[in-house]
């Protein structure tokens, strides 16, 4: 596999075990999740080296990945536009509110980001085949990223997620299957699968350790997008933790090469039905509990039993933020508003970050002259017939 100069393997976050880039799953040892990791020593990245490059990709930041450009599965994700939004800062009551818009990415999700990274790991040492469980929009990006690396792609969805998402799983090439009617039950089947099959590589999050190494780059741009004035809070929509634990990461790293000298407080939102992270952060645990009986319209974020919960716990904690649960219909509330205010569209899972951002808001979380960043994770295109079913709900 070639590696970039810096990229030392990965490590064990629990055992501190150490492995090649070509282990693409679990800690062999232990179980734990694998973190890349990075001899900062050796990199030698300035400002003014970056702001020369194009901006057309994530893997400008190739120095901080693990694999080199030339041999990445990419279709140009990431370089997505952080939008100002004055109308809702206003409106919350913020010095600026900007969102980055996720859903540019080429199957209109953040998941592009990390299932490159992913993909390129898997291409790379020669792998035939790729599986995950998936929400939706992680099992739409697989299946795109494998049938252009040429692998062979089986995605487990359950039978809520969208039309479009297991349409384009058809449409790139994937196996799809569809399984019960939620996340849990697809994960199940995806498990057996994987068992049966000795061929396939898993790209299901954090048991993948490149999945998060890829999402980590949406901090990257956000931060220099703002010309390096660090944003106070940046919100991300939370099922799994991908993308926030991944922007945990990038924060550190920004901070640890001297590009920056803070790190912005991350803020996790979630929807009410099914907020694992938010109630393990309101009473002070560790780590989450499975939420026994979840019921969310945002099925993109309903994700009962985190695999990582710990870790979006400790990147909050770390970051001083916060977790945030809203119920659906200020969520589905909060995307509208956005749609109507600012012509961004976002998925009702997107949209709790807005949802979110609203009631941090309302409880005085703010003071009035805060940079804030929503990370829309998904086109509104994907689920615009459950954000208009709410709009006729309401005799519009």
């Amino acid at each position: 596999m070639a590696t970039t100069d810096a990229f030392v393997g990965l490590e064990c976050v629990d055992c501190d075990a150490t492995y090649d880039a070509d282990e693409t799953n679990r800690c062999p040892d232990c179980g734990g999740i694998l973190e890349p990791s990075y001899d900062y020593d050796a990199i030698d990245l300035e400002r003014e080296a970056l702001e020369s490059r194009s901006f057309d990709s994530l893997w400008r930041y190739e120095e901080l990945l693990p694999f080199v450009r030339e041999t990445a599965v990419t279709t140009d994700e990431g370089a997505t536009p952080l939008v100002e939004c004055p109308t809702l800062a206003e409106e919350l009551g913020v010095g600026r509110l900007l969102i980055k818009d996720e859903g540019r990415n080429p199957t209109g999700t953040i998941r592009d980001r990390g299932q490159s990274v992913a993909v390129t790991a898997v291409a790379g040492r020669g792998g035939t085949d790729v599986a995950l469980a998936s929400t939706g929009d992680g099992g739409q990006s697989a299946a795109a990223y494998a049938g252009r690396a040429g692998l062979e792609s089986h995605v487990y969805l359950p039978s809520r997620s969208g039309f479009s998402n297991k349409a384009m799983v058809n449409v790139h090439g994937g196996d799809m299957n569809v399984v019960g009617g939620r996340y849990d039950d697809a994960v199940g089947a995806f498990e057996e699968g994987l068992a049966e099959h000795d061929e396939w590589e898993s790209l299901q999050a954090f048991s993948t350790p490149y999945r998060h190494e890829g999402e980590k780059t949406t901090l990257f741009e956000i931060t220099e997008q703002l010309e390096w004035a660090v944003p106070d809070a940046v919100v991300y929509p939370t099922g799994g933790g991908v993308a926030l634990v991944g922007g945990c990461k990038a924060a550190t790293e920004l901070q640890t090469l001297g590009l920056v000298d803070d790190r912005p407080s991350l803020y996790a939102a979630q929807a009410e039905g099914c907020a694992p992270i938010v109630d393990a952060f309101e009473s002070g645990a560790a780590d989450t509990e499975p939420v026994e009986t979840p019921d969310t319209i945002c099925g993109g974020i309903e994700v009962p039993d985190p695999v990582a919960g710990g870790r979006v716990l400790e990147a909050i904690s770390e970051t001083g933020g916060g977790a945030v649960a809203t119920d659906d219909q200020d969520i589905l509330e909060a995307g509208v508003t956005v749609a109507q205010h600012e012509g961004l569209e976002m998925t009702p899972s997107a949209a709790a970050a807005a949802g979110g951002a609203w009631e941090l808001a309302e409880r005085g979380e703010f003071d009035g002259d805060e940079t804030v960043v929503l990370v829309n994770t998904a086109t509104g295109n994907k689920e615009a017939d459950v954000l208009r079913s709410y709009l006729m709900s309401q005799g519009v």
